[in-house]
Protein backbone atom coordinates (compact mmCIF):
# COMPACT_ATOMS: atom_id res chain seq x y z
CA UNK A 1 0.00 0.00 0.00
CA UNK A 2 0.90 3.76 -0.13
CA UNK A 3 -0.21 6.78 1.58
CA UNK A 4 0.45 10.46 0.86
CA UNK A 5 -0.28 14.00 2.21
CA UNK A 6 -1.10 16.52 -0.05
CA UNK A 7 1.40 18.78 -0.59
CA UNK A 8 1.40 21.92 1.63
CA UNK A 9 3.07 24.17 -0.52
CA UNK A 10 0.47 24.34 -3.37
CA UNK A 11 0.10 28.13 -4.13
CA UNK A 12 -3.39 29.77 -4.33
CA UNK A 13 -4.36 30.88 -7.42
CA UNK A 14 -2.92 34.11 -8.28
CA UNK A 15 -5.32 36.29 -10.34
CA UNK A 16 -4.27 39.10 -12.39
CA UNK A 17 -6.73 41.52 -14.90
CA UNK A 18 -5.15 39.77 -17.72
CA UNK A 19 -5.67 36.31 -16.61
CA UNK A 20 -6.22 33.93 -13.99
CA UNK A 21 -3.42 31.42 -12.69
CA UNK A 22 -4.88 27.59 -11.40
CA UNK A 23 -2.61 25.52 -9.04
CA UNK A 24 0.84 26.15 -8.20
CA UNK A 25 3.99 28.42 -9.80
CA UNK A 26 4.81 24.84 -11.79
CA UNK A 27 3.19 23.63 -14.72
CA UNK A 28 0.50 26.28 -14.25
CA UNK A 29 -2.41 26.78 -17.19
CA UNK A 30 -3.58 30.53 -17.55
CA UNK A 31 -7.02 31.14 -18.32
CA UNK A 32 -7.46 33.97 -20.49
CA UNK A 33 -10.27 36.71 -18.69
CA UNK A 34 -11.42 36.62 -22.31
CA UNK A 35 -13.78 33.27 -21.07
CA UNK A 36 -14.89 35.32 -17.92
CA UNK A 37 -17.01 38.21 -18.47
CA UNK A 38 -15.57 40.63 -15.77
CA UNK A 39 -17.62 43.62 -16.70
CA UNK A 40 -21.00 41.55 -16.71
CA UNK A 41 -20.07 40.73 -13.09
CA UNK A 42 -19.32 43.88 -12.03
CA UNK A 43 -22.15 45.55 -13.36
CA UNK A 44 -24.45 42.58 -10.98
CA UNK A 45 -22.79 43.17 -8.14
CA UNK A 46 -23.68 46.83 -8.30
CA UNK A 47 -27.10 45.77 -8.90
CA UNK A 48 -27.05 43.87 -6.11
CA UNK A 49 -25.67 46.09 -3.81
CA UNK A 50 -28.18 48.78 -4.66
CA UNK A 51 -31.44 46.09 -4.60
CA UNK A 52 -30.29 45.12 -0.84
CA UNK A 53 -30.28 49.14 -0.10
CA UNK A 54 -26.22 49.43 -0.51
CA UNK A 55 -25.04 52.42 -2.51
CA UNK A 56 -22.11 51.02 -4.70
CA UNK A 57 -20.68 54.96 -4.78
CA UNK A 58 -19.65 54.87 -1.44
CA UNK A 59 -16.44 55.27 -0.88
CA UNK A 60 -16.48 51.33 1.02
CA UNK A 61 -17.76 49.67 -1.98
CA UNK A 62 -15.98 50.98 -4.72
CA UNK A 63 -13.89 48.52 -5.50
CA UNK A 64 -16.10 45.80 -4.47
CA UNK A 65 -17.64 45.01 -7.97
CA UNK A 66 -13.68 44.73 -9.44
CA UNK A 67 -12.81 42.36 -5.97
CA UNK A 68 -15.97 40.34 -6.61
CA UNK A 69 -15.57 39.98 -10.48
CA UNK A 70 -12.17 38.49 -9.53
CA UNK A 71 -12.40 36.74 -6.99
CA UNK A 72 -15.67 34.94 -9.25
CA UNK A 73 -13.11 34.22 -11.91
CA UNK A 74 -10.34 32.21 -9.41
CA UNK A 75 -13.42 30.27 -7.94
CA UNK A 76 -14.74 29.10 -11.22
CA UNK A 77 -11.54 29.09 -13.11
CA UNK A 78 -12.39 25.11 -13.38
CA UNK A 79 -14.91 25.48 -15.86
CA UNK A 80 -12.37 26.51 -18.14
CA UNK A 81 -9.71 23.38 -17.64
CA UNK A 82 -9.34 19.84 -18.39
CA UNK A 83 -8.45 18.18 -14.75
CA UNK A 84 -7.88 15.37 -16.50
CA UNK A 85 -4.85 16.90 -18.21
CA UNK A 86 -2.87 15.93 -15.21
CA UNK A 87 -3.37 12.22 -15.60
CA UNK A 88 -2.13 11.71 -18.90
CA UNK A 89 1.60 11.29 -17.64
CA UNK A 90 1.77 7.80 -16.35
CA UNK A 91 4.83 5.85 -15.27
CA UNK A 92 5.31 1.74 -16.26
CA UNK A 93 5.38 -0.09 -12.70
CA UNK A 94 5.01 -3.35 -10.76
CA UNK A 95 2.54 -2.21 -8.29
CA UNK A 96 -1.38 -3.76 -7.86
CA UNK A 97 -2.13 -2.37 -4.19
CA UNK A 98 -4.06 0.72 -3.16
CA UNK A 99 -2.59 4.56 -3.96
CA UNK A 100 -4.06 6.82 -1.62
CA UNK A 101 -3.12 10.54 -0.98
CA UNK A 102 -5.96 12.23 1.83
CA UNK A 103 -6.68 15.16 3.56
CA UNK A 104 -6.50 17.00 0.36
CA UNK A 105 -8.01 20.48 1.41
CA UNK A 106 -10.50 22.29 -1.49
CA UNK A 107 -12.68 25.36 -1.46
CA UNK A 108 -15.81 24.95 -3.97
CA UNK A 109 -19.02 26.98 -4.41
CA UNK A 110 -22.62 25.51 -3.95
CA UNK A 111 -24.49 25.87 -7.00
CA UNK A 112 -27.94 26.42 -4.80
CA UNK A 113 -26.72 29.81 -3.24
CA UNK A 114 -23.29 30.36 -4.68
CA UNK A 115 -22.36 30.20 -1.12
CA UNK A 116 -18.20 27.90 -0.59
CA UNK A 117 -18.54 24.62 0.95
CA UNK A 118 -14.79 23.60 2.30
CA UNK A 119 -13.21 20.16 3.04
CA UNK A 120 -11.28 17.55 1.96
CA UNK A 121 -10.82 14.82 -0.15
CA UNK A 122 -9.37 11.50 0.01
CA UNK A 123 -8.25 9.97 -3.28
CA UNK A 124 -7.61 5.94 -4.12
CA UNK A 125 -7.15 3.58 -6.77
CA UNK A 126 -5.26 0.44 -7.48
CA UNK A 127 -2.98 0.74 -10.36
CA UNK A 128 -2.83 -1.46 -13.69
CA UNK A 129 0.53 -1.57 -14.56
CA UNK A 130 0.76 2.83 -14.42
CA UNK A 131 1.12 5.25 -12.02
CA UNK A 132 0.58 8.87 -11.98
CA UNK A 133 2.47 11.31 -10.26
CA UNK A 134 1.10 11.79 -6.50
CA UNK A 135 0.52 16.03 -6.69
CA UNK A 136 -1.35 14.96 -10.16
CA UNK A 137 -4.29 13.34 -7.53
CA UNK A 138 -4.19 16.74 -5.52
CA UNK A 139 -4.40 19.03 -8.72
CA UNK A 140 -7.07 17.14 -10.03
CA UNK A 141 -9.20 17.97 -6.64
CA UNK A 142 -7.98 21.75 -7.04
CA UNK A 143 -9.50 22.11 -10.58
CA UNK A 144 -12.53 20.02 -10.07
CA UNK A 145 -13.43 22.01 -6.80
CA UNK A 146 -13.10 25.61 -8.88
CA UNK A 147 -16.67 25.31 -10.28
CA UNK A 148 -20.22 26.04 -8.87
CA UNK A 149 -21.58 22.50 -8.12
CA UNK A 150 -22.94 20.42 -5.57
CA UNK A 151 -20.36 17.94 -3.60
CA UNK A 152 -22.48 14.59 -4.87
CA UNK A 153 -20.92 15.22 -8.87
CA UNK A 154 -17.87 16.92 -7.85
CA UNK A 155 -17.06 13.15 -5.68
CA UNK A 156 -18.19 11.41 -9.52
CA UNK A 157 -16.62 13.73 -11.71
CA UNK A 158 -13.04 13.08 -9.78
CA UNK A 159 -13.95 9.44 -9.48
CA UNK A 160 -14.75 9.11 -13.26
CA UNK A 161 -11.52 10.82 -14.33
CA UNK A 162 -9.25 8.83 -12.61
CA UNK A 163 -11.08 5.66 -13.67
CA UNK A 164 -11.15 7.13 -17.49
CA UNK A 165 -7.75 8.22 -17.69
CA UNK A 166 -5.85 5.34 -15.78
CA UNK A 167 -7.54 2.85 -16.65
CA UNK A 168 -6.90 1.56 -13.38
CA UNK A 169 -9.02 -1.55 -11.54
CA UNK A 170 -10.14 0.28 -8.41
CA UNK A 171 -10.97 4.07 -7.55
CA UNK A 172 -12.26 5.32 -4.36
CA UNK A 173 -12.90 9.04 -3.64
CA UNK A 174 -14.37 10.43 -0.81
CA UNK A 175 -15.19 14.02 0.23
CA UNK A 176 -16.08 15.24 3.59
CA UNK A 177 -16.98 19.08 3.39
CA UNK A 178 -18.67 22.17 5.54
CA UNK A 179 -21.52 23.51 3.48
CA UNK A 180 -21.85 27.38 4.08
CA UNK A 181 -25.06 27.12 2.71
CA UNK A 182 -26.09 25.08 6.13
CA UNK A 183 -23.56 26.88 8.83
CA UNK A 184 -24.12 30.49 7.72
CA UNK A 185 -28.32 30.84 6.65
CA UNK A 186 -31.42 28.56 6.87
CA UNK A 187 -31.05 25.59 9.25
CA UNK A 188 -27.45 27.29 10.44
CA UNK A 189 -25.99 24.36 11.98
CA UNK A 190 -22.01 25.27 11.79
CA UNK A 191 -20.00 21.64 12.07
CA UNK A 192 -22.29 19.78 9.96
CA UNK A 193 -20.34 17.95 8.10
CA UNK A 194 -21.55 15.96 4.82
CA UNK A 195 -19.59 12.79 3.39
CA UNK A 196 -19.92 11.53 0.02
CA UNK A 197 -18.13 8.47 -1.84
CA UNK A 198 -17.49 6.80 -5.21
CA UNK A 199 -15.94 3.79 -5.65
CA UNK A 200 -15.33 1.78 -8.64
CA UNK A 201 -13.76 -1.56 -9.69
CA UNK A 202 -12.94 -3.66 -6.73
CA UNK A 203 -13.47 -0.87 -4.28
CA UNK A 204 -17.21 -1.14 -4.87
CA UNK A 205 -17.29 -4.81 -5.72
CA UNK A 206 -14.92 -6.59 -3.20
CA UNK A 207 -15.91 -5.22 0.77
CA UNK A 208 -12.43 -6.81 2.32
CA UNK A 209 -10.65 -4.08 -0.77
CA UNK A 210 -13.22 -1.54 0.54
CA UNK A 211 -12.89 -2.19 4.36
CA UNK A 212 -8.64 -2.16 3.54
CA UNK A 213 -9.41 2.04 1.89
CA UNK A 214 -11.31 2.77 4.89
CA UNK A 215 -8.98 1.83 7.29
CA UNK A 216 -6.36 3.35 5.89
CA UNK A 217 -7.86 6.72 5.31
CA UNK A 218 -8.80 6.42 9.27
CA UNK A 219 -5.79 6.11 10.35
Amino acid sequence: MSIAFPESDIDESEIEDQCVYVGSQTNVSPVSTSEVDLSAIKGAVRTILRAVGEDPDRDGLLETPRRVAKMYAEMFAGLHLDPGRHLDVTFAENYDEIVLVRDIEFTSMCEHHLLPFRGVAHVAYIPNGRVTGLSKLARVVEEVSRRPQVQERMTQTIADLIEQRLQSTAVGVIVKAEHSCMSIRGIRKPGSATVTSSMRGSFRTDPASRAELMSLIQQ
